[in-house]
């Protein structure tokens, strides 16, 4: 029970099969005990499904067992179908600190570390590093996700005290932050269980369990979801695995979902890819979504009681509610696999919703060094003329081709091909933060492979200013559909703006696999291996468990 609790900064799992656990450096949070643990086959993942809530009723499909902590421990089990209401009397706030983080390294970067510190310490703001994530081997195959994080160099303090701080470093770096959080105390929480007759069974402190005898799902009612966008709402939700309630970060239920990584894949892979979709495509994608989740924990959700959520920020998962035949199936057929470059090490398997007709380097999008299992390459089918280059971007956005993303069954014709209009006022005031005055002209300055921008500098009546960064440049207007355009500015007849039209392609950072790419590509015949050896420069697939 313990271990469900003590989740992760920094990891170490246990080698299932052949190779070496590596150690790391000790992490500055007691969360920094979860392992990972292969031995049995698939690891079981600890995944949000809610929290801030002071009530939560569960329904058991099968029988419903809950497991209360004490010595000895306490068991209280249920028939089918009985709605058990779990309450929270009592809770206090876990004590969160944080500091500032300005930029992420690749941990083999350490060329880039020393001068990202240098170049900002020459600005005036000096930096410390950490590192985030963790090594470990398993089947002769080694998991890598570590990597340097650099944050403010001050004592780390509580996060919202830190928010003028960061709009300040916006303001004179143009540098969006985010915040690297440490737990010093974990919060509290008294809970009771009441029964479908409305019985108060049980008082715990601290946490409980819920799991089913027969295998069965467990319905958690009114999970909420959405949360921070305009289809926020709740519904209920079956779960596979065991269900943990505990304190989260206010004090309030958190309700976590102990689920294997498999079952977790099931709930997830249909919110990535249209289910129906050829086989080898979702039998892709399944692949590339299990080598992400494993690339992903330890880096996330630092200061709560879990290691992934079921939103955007990690991966949208809906449990057995959000399941389809299709995808489960494909789940199934790659169990275990993953996708390992030349040096048997883990590819991180990003990928995006439409390429536009060519991918890009990972350094283009996330800076850092040079990935070789992330290389853009044009997203042609077999046997097809290689249209123009994207260093013409015009021509290349304008002539047709047989990209994989554009014929696909499953194509968005508006994501591959796309324009988008802004006022010369609604550029202003997007521009407002940066003090430029009345933007005057915008120039892409450096592009990557594909043409995606990478620097863009704004010239204004009153200043100038340099957007660096996909995401960066995507997110100040308005988050375009992908890094992919040309600009050009409509003109007064004084030749003042009056509105600028991005013309561009792609539906996301074009990075790794092209999902809509992958569909069209196994609907041309290719296998999931051959797809994925195309979009992640040869990497072959291996199952590690």
């Amino acid at each position: 029970m313990r271990n469900a609790l003590l989740l992760a900064t920094l990891f170490l799992a246990t080698a299932a099969h052949a190779g070496d656990a590596l150690d790391l450096p000790p992490s500055p949070s007691e969360l920094s005990t979860k392992r990972l643990d292969f031995k049995g086959g698939a690891p079981s993942i600890p995944v949000r499904l809610m929290e801030g809530s002071t009530e939560v009723t569960l329904v058991g499909r099968g029988r419903l067992r809950f497991r209360l902590p004490g010595t000895p421990e306490r068991l209280i089990e249920g028939p089918p179908g009985m709605a058990w209401k779990v309450k929270r009397v009592a809770g206090s706030p876990a004590a969160i600190v944080a500091r500032i983080q300005i930029a992420e390294i690749p941990f083999n970067d350490k060329l880039g570390l020393a001068q990202a510190q240098e170049e900002w310490s020459a600005r005036g703001l000096k930096l410390r590093s950490q590192i985030l994530g963790g090594v470990y081997g398993i089947a002769g195959k080694v998991i890598d996700n570590r990597r340097y994080v650099l944050v403010v160099d001050q004592p780390p303090a509580p996060p919202d005290s830190l928010a003028a701080q960061q709009a300040e470093i916006l303001k004179s770096f143009q540098v969006r932050t985010s915040l690297l959080e440490d737990v010093k105390a974990k919060g509290t929480i008294k809970l009771e269980l009441v029964d479908g007759n409305g019985n108060t069974t049980a008082s715990v402190d601290g946490h409980l369990t819920a799991e089913a005898p027969d295998g069965a799902p467990i319905e958690v009612k009114r999970v909420e979801f959405g949360v921070g966008y305009d289809f926020h709402n709740f519904e209920d939700r079956a779960f596979r695995g065991s269900v943990l309630l505990t304190a989260d970060r206010a004090g309030k239920i958190a309700v976590v979902n102990q689920v294997d990584l498999e079952d977790l894949l099931k709930g997830l892979v249909p919110s990535e890819i249209f289910a129906r979709a050829h086989p080898e495509a979702l039998k892709a994608q399944a692949v590339t979504a299990r080598g992400e989740v494993l690339a992903k924990i330890g880096l996330k959700h630092l200061g709560d009681p879990y290691l992934l959520c079921t939103e955007q920020h990690c991966a949208v998962y809906k449990g057995v509610s959000g399941e389809a035949p299709t995808t489960n199936a494909a789940v199934e057929a790659t169990r275990g696999e993953a996708s390992f470059d030349a040096k048997d090490r883990l590819v991180d398997s990003v990928y995006s919703a439409v390429c536009g007709g060519h991918t890009e380097n990972n350094e283009i999008v996330w800076g850092g060094v040079p990935n070789a299992s992330l290389r853009g390459r044009p997203d042609v089918l077999p046997g097809k003329p290689t249209p123009a280059s994207p260093r013409d971007l015009n021509k290349f956005l304008t002539t047709d081709a047989q990209h994989a993303c554009k014929v696909s069954t499953f194509t968005q014709q508006s994501k591959y091909r796309w324009e988008k209009r802004f006022t010369a006022k609604d550029v202003d005031d997007k521009l407002a933060s940066f003090a430029v005055g009345k933007v005057m002209a915008m120039n892409v300055t450096e592009r990557g492979v594909s043409g995606r921008a990478r620097l863009l500098q704004i010239s204004g009546e009153e200043g100038a200013t340099t957007l660096r960064g996909e995401l960066t440049i995507r997110r100040t207007f308005g988050m375009l559909n992908s890094a992919m355009f040309e600009l050009r500015a409509e003109k007064d007849a004084k030749g003042r703006p009056t509105a600028w039209i991005f013309t561009g392609g792609g539906w996301g950072h074009g990075v790794g696999m092209c999902q809509t790419g992958a569909i069209g590509r196994a609907e041309a015949g290719q296998t999931y291996r051959q797809i994925l050896d195309h979009y992640f420069n040869g990497a072959q697939v291996a199952r590690i468990y």
